[in-house]
């Protein structure tokens, strides 16, 4: 489950490290609060990106090849939204946390089931993820725009629309 809002923004404040000066005009600590947001959301997007390729290597069963693509289709997309996040860290000052390891230890995600191989079981886990990370999207939005950054509100924004679309492609599967 996400955070809260207020709950973010406190643990935001507590582990805000210090982010290179930059042109743009936003305050230091806001623009460290944001990198700090930022970097939650490239860990899970890491994990979920992992998670989608997963699913694209292990489904099996009678729609095997379009579960395949559409899997491998989420995936290319999470990668690149993936590469978006980071870069507005790098924009903004702050210091990248891209590793596995990195993903590892703040994704908010649950583990993705190991031994799934029906392509409904992994519509429906990874529908789960997504609709999760999506939901943490739309408190980034909000959290950024308290921090009085429209530019970082606007990157989460372009991305939930994104990620809500694709998860709209897998809860179809479902209904």
């Amino acid at each position: 489950m996400a955070k809260s809002k207020t709950d973010a923004s406190k643990t935001e404040a507590k582990t805000s490290k210090p982010v290179d000066k930059t042109r743009i005009d936003i305050r230091a600590q806001s623009r460290a609060e944001v990198c700090d947001l930022f970097n939650g959301l490239l860990a899970t997007a890491s994990d979920l990106t992992m998670q989608a390729k997963f699913a694209h290597w292990n489904v099996k069963g009678p729609h095997f090849i379009a579960l395949h693509k559409l899997f491998d289709e989420v995936y290319e997309a999470l990668g690149a939204h993936v590469d978006e996040i980071a870069e507005r860290i790098g924009a903004l000052g702050g210091h990248i946390k891209g590793r596995l390891q990195d993903a590892a230890a703040a994704t908010t995600l649950k583990p993705y089931p190991e031994n799934l191989s029906d392509g409904m079981a992994h519509v429906r886990a990874l529908a789960d993820a997504m609709g999760q990370f999506a939901n943490e999207l739309r408190d980034g939005i909000d959290a950024c725009e308290e921090l009085e950054d429209k530019v970082s509100a606007d990157t989460i924004t372009g991305i939930a629309g994104d990620v809500e679309k694709r998860l709209w492609f897998l809860e179809a599967h479902l209904r």
